[in-house]
């Protein structure tokens, strides 16, 4: 299994489709102003949030069931910046649909601009043949809110090629998160 590079990737959006929207170099401005850098690096890509946020709450006062989870336990949000309370939690989504190749294991990893704040992103790897947009979550671990920004970086995304094939794919096993868009919620 190796790493690939920026020329594999660009070859791999360009040719397959892999990342759409996808952006060949690091853009690190917007309008002229500084953003959290997006775009090609030179092992793997960082993607972008959207500006849909599901914000964790307890204003219901449920258990929290990954087996029979309540949708109620989070609030919807839209807009170019999100706050997350003290201590709580957000789903988001990528800007970026993503088609891994079958050969292919994608594995997610925060940006340090936001580590650095005590902003936690896990996302978990995305499966050969797997495809959509990625669901992020984001862990505020600090005593204060936190601001995530919109079409702006939030994660690394590192591309593993297997020397050969997998035997099953996650397309094959019709996985329940195949095709997702949107913040998707945990299934069973």
């Amino acid at each position: 299994m190796s790493i690939k590079s920026d020329r594999w990737i660009k070859r791999m959006a360009r040719d397959h489709r892999m990342i759409e929207p996808f952006e060949e170099g690091q853009v690190r401005t917007h309008n002229g102003g500084r953003i959290v850098s997006y775009g090609t690096s030179s092992y793997g890509y960082d993607v972008r949030c959207a500006d849909e946020f599901k914000i964790f709450t307890n204003i219901n006062s449920t258990i929290v069931d990954p087996k029979d989870f309540d949708s109620k336990n989070f609030v919807d949000f839209k807009g170019e910046v999100c706050i997350i309370p003290p201590n709580s939690f957000a789903l988001a989504r990528t800007v970026e649909y993503f088609r891994i190749p079958r050969s292919v294991l994608t594995i997610c990893l925060g940006k340090s601009t936001y580590a650095r704040c005590g902003i936690i992103v896990n996302v978990t790897p995305l499966e050969p043949e797997w495809e959509g947009h990625v669901t992020l979550e984001f862990s505020n671990t600090t005593p204060l809110p936190a601001k995530i920004y919109a079409n702006e970086g939030v994660a690394q995304m590192l591309f593993l090629e297997s020397d050969e094939v997998c035997e099953v794919s996650y397309k094959d096993r019709g996985g329940k998160y195949q095709g997702q868009t949107g913040v998707t919620l945990p299934k069973t």
